[in-house]
C-alpha cells in the first residue's frame, strides 16, 4: 500500500469534497481518499492506493471534478 498527498486548488464546500472523492476513488488500485479542506485555498488530498498511481490519470480525476491538481 502506498500513500501520496496531492494538492487540490478551488474546493469550497462538502459537495466539492464528494466530487472530488468519487472521481479519484474510480481510478483502478484506490483504496481510499481523505481530504482536508481548506476552504478557497489549496487543499491537500491524500490518496492510498495498491500501487503508485499515474499522476495523469489523477489530474484527469481532479480535472472531471471541475478543480485543478496543483501538485
Amino acid at each position: 500500500m502506498t500513500s501520496t498527498t496531492y494538492t487540490v486548488r478551488g474546493m469550497t464546500c462538502g459537495h466539492c469534497v464528494n466530487a472530488v472523492t468519487e472521481e479519484i476513488s474510480e481510478i483502478d488500485g484506490v483504496a481510499s481518499v481523505e481530504i482536508d479542506l481548506v476552504e478557497g485555498g489549496d487543499s491537500p488530498v491524500t490518496v492510498a492506493s495498491d500501487a503508485e498511481l499515474d499522476i495523469e490519470a489523477v489530474r484527469a480525476a481532479i480535472d472531471e471534478a471541475g478543480y485543478e491538481l496543483i501538485a
